[in-house]
């Protein structure tokens, strides 16, 4: 090409017609999460949510998070399998609304290209709209923006932000959690979407593909690594409507492992202690802990553990929450309570505070079952 030659948008690397098809493979998906308070179609400007249900509430607080899935997009892209890293990505931003007893409305996405192909971008957006419906929560625009020269054909990554309601006379919270509590964990569903950095890095030096065969995982290394994230908001958002639970607040555990995000959500002068005898490791963790020789503090504050989501709840409302949430599908048990600080507070057993936050304490205790 001369210099003379005119340089046209698709010259420069950006396809917009297939853009406009990428939408018409995903618009029923898309369409599918859509309510009677969703108006107008696919394709708009902006996403139109009708907020009259809003007038019900005596004094509503809207809630809102955004956040991403971080290096296991890698995963995906390595294995060309991208119809599940979309629920993961759903996963990580409403259940940090839900924390709160907030109930995800609506949600919108980003995602940053060096390619439009369309199927490719349909796949992941079919995955976020599989994500919204399982937490009930309506998909109602996004953006897909093609960089190229700034990334690779072949590389992405995704984004997205969801708005919630809770009446506030109901916000979750460390105002509520009060001494004699007890903490119920969840079960992940594997390493969900964080600490994927250090997982790889295991991998890369093992010399493990992802092609590999693990016996003690039952499935291929690459399979466990894009397991998708378990979506925990409608069974919280159902457990905290039952009032004979008592739940006093929830804790989303994701970058920064259990301890420092438990820590966030309890009141200053109050400690959990967290039993690590209730729950054994499940096989991926003690894999990437024996394959990288992991020192155990930096895996408590790296990856989940196979902890995902933690509710506090009354003393006397410990057995109707764990019997609700293993009926309603997720495996949960009681691991800990909270009380007076004590002991010594150094250590890597002894959080307090995190991310900014001037909280609780949190103690874990023993060692995990084997």
């Amino acid at each position: 090409m001369s210099s003379s030659d005119p340089i046209t948008y698709a010259g420069a690397g950006v396809d917009v017609e297939a853009g406009d098809r990428a939408v018409e493979l995903m618009k029923d998906a898309v369409r599918a999460t859509h309510g009677r308070d969703v108006l107008g179609g696919v394709g708009g400007f902006a996403g139109l949510f009708d907020a009259s249900r809003l007038l019900r509430y005596t004094r509503p607080l809207l809630a809102t998070s955004t956040d991403g899935v971080g290096t296991k997009v890698a995963i995906a892209q390595a294995l060309d399998i991208h119809d599940t890293i979309g629920f993961d990505l759903v996963g990580m931003v409403v259940d940090d609304i839900v924390v709160v007893g907030a109930e995800p409305l609506f949600m919108t996405d980003y995602i940053a290209c060096g390619k439009v192909v369309p199927e490719r971008i349909a796949a992941i957006v079919r995955g976020i709209a599989a994500g919204c419906s399982a937490a009930g929560t309506a998909l109602v625009g996004g953006e897909t923006a093609e960089h190229p020269g700034l990334l690779g054909a072949d590389e992405y990554d995704v984004a997205g932000a969801a708005t919630g309601v809770v009446e506030a006379a109901h916000v979750l919270g460390p105002e509520r959690v009060r001494q004699g509590d007890v903490v119920i964990g969840m079960a992940s569903s594997g390493l969900h979407s964080n600490g994927y950095s250090l997982v790889r890095r295991v991998m890369s030096r093992a010399g493990w593909s992802l092609e590999r065969d693990v016996p003690e995982l039952g499935r291929t290394l690459g399979e466990e690594l894009l397991e998708p994230t378990r979506i925990y908001a409608a069974h919280c958002l159902a457990l905290a409507r039952d009032d004979a639970a008592q739940v006093h607040g929830f804790s989303h555990v994701t970058g920064g492992g259990l301890a420092a995000n438990l820590a966030r959500v309890l009141p200053r002068g109050l400690e959990a202690t967290v039993d690590r005898a209730t729950w054994a490791l499940p096989p991926i963790f003690s894999l990437v802990s024996d394959l990288g020789s992991v020192p155990l503090p930096d895996l408590e504050r790296t990856l989940n553990l196979g902890v995902g989501m933690v509710a506090i709840v009354g003393a006397t409302g410990a057995d109707v929450a764990v019997a609700h949430l293993n009926d309603g599908g997720v495996p949960a048990w009681v691991m800990g309570s909270v009380g007076a600080p004590a002991g010594s507070t150094e250590g890597p057993d002894y959080v307090q505070g995190a991310k900014g936050v001037d909280g609780g304490s949190v103690r874990l205790l023993g060692a995990y079952a084997s």
